[in-house]
């Protein structure tokens, strides 16, 4: 699934990169060599992001 359209971002991509990234949906996006075009996405994506980090601090906290 896309998150941002304007950029091509899909969302297995913003994930990916919430795990190396720290720091909100625009550094993400900049990591990608992005930047927000229309900035319609940005609600999604920080979810997105909340959502892969709280898995990943869970996974190390179960480990």
């Amino acid at each position: 699934m896309y998150i941002c359209i304007c950029n091509a971002i899909r969302e297995n991509e913003l994930r990916r990169v919430a795990r190396h990234v720290s720091g909100d949906a625009e550094a993400c996006y900049a990591a990608l060599g992005k930047r927000p075009n229309c900035g319609s996405c940005l609600d999604d994506a920080e979810d997105v992001l909340f959502e892969e980090r709280e898995l990943g601090f869970q996974s190390a906290a179960a480990a």
